[in-house]
């Protein structure tokens, strides 16, 4: 057991699960491996590049869990069917897959080449095709059932500077919704969630200082979301209280999905915010 116990549930929750996540070196990924293992499971991760993976194993360990990393590129369908081979010889299951992995670059739409919006589509999603495909095939369709859990984006009305992600996104959670009829008869649950804005240290270091010193204004909440607060969406999902979640999207972007900006918007000084009387007779 953990020698870290989980913030909001009960301990050995996850008791005896096995889960895999991609995209497991950072972020939101390294806080679902934490969370994950601190309620029980065991966790197999998996990315392209060793060094935060074995980060992430080290911050495991020292706090008592289970965690083996996997370097591989969720594109290579060859090293994806590995890996989960790999991770079945040594666990003989498979219960929860978290698609994680994923990555886009900020750019003018006008200016994104074929290789470019290639290149995010075959990540975002061919690699969840991969990593769902051989999940199903080779682990939950020969066991009876399984839980697929796939990371998207919000908002949904459209994204600006990141046209070939919200595309690959939108085909993603379709992806999720369109399973998770076709393989029901095979008791395998697949879910999109949908982050926000996230305070990942990739987000405030990676993205221009414009957008991260202003986003927090977009948000109806008032902040961006913490990695923490995604993680443990994902383990309700991947507990039995998730069982009956299926074909859905849970969006946890700080109510960013419905309104830019906060509510009422801000006045200028000594603006009451009310509509004037003729506006408010004609509506």
């Amino acid at each position: 057991m953990p020698s870290q116990p989980s913030r909001i549930f009960a301990p050995g929750l996850l008791d005896g699960t096995v889960c895999l996540v991609s995209g497991a070196g950072s972020g939101i990924g390294r806080e679902t491996v934490m969370e994950l293992s601190r309620l029980g499971a065991k966790v197999v991760g998996c990315g392209r590049r060793e060094d935060p993976l074995l980060e992430t194993k080290e911050t495991v360990e020292a706090e008592g869990g289970s965690f083996d990393a996997h370097p591989v590129d969720i594109r290579d369908e060859e090293g994806v069917a590995a890996m989960v081979d790999a991770l079945l010889e040594r666990h003989g299951r498979l219960d929860v897959l978290v698609n994680n992995a994923g990555g886009q670059f900020l750019a003018p739409a006008e200016t994104i080449s074929a290789k470019g919006f290639r290149t995010v589509t075959e990540l975002n999603v061919q690699g969840t095709w991969n990593m769902t495909h051989a999940a199903a095939t080779k682990a939950f369709i020969p066991q009876g059932g399984g839980k697929v859990v796939s990371i998207t984006l919000s908002p949904h009305n459209g994204m600006p500077g990141i046209v070939h992600s919200g595309a690959a996104r939108a085909a993603v959670e379709n992806m999720m919704r369109t399973l998770s009829v076709e393989w029901s008869r095979h008791g395998i649950r697949l879910c999109a969630v949908a982050p926000g804005q996230i305070g990942t240290e990739v987000f405030k270091t990676k993205y221009p200082k414009e957008i991260v010193e202003n986003v927090e204004r977009t948000i109806p909440l008032g902040r961006m979301g913490r990695p923490e607060e995604v993680a443990w969406l994902i383990a309700y999902l991947a507990s039995p209280a998730g069982d009956f979640f299926s074909g859905t999207v849970l969006t946890v972007d700080g109510a960013r999905d419905n309104w830019f900006g906060s509510w009422p918007p801000q006045m200028q000084a000594g603006d009451s915010g009310e509509l004037p009387a003729e506006e408010r007779r004609d509506r």
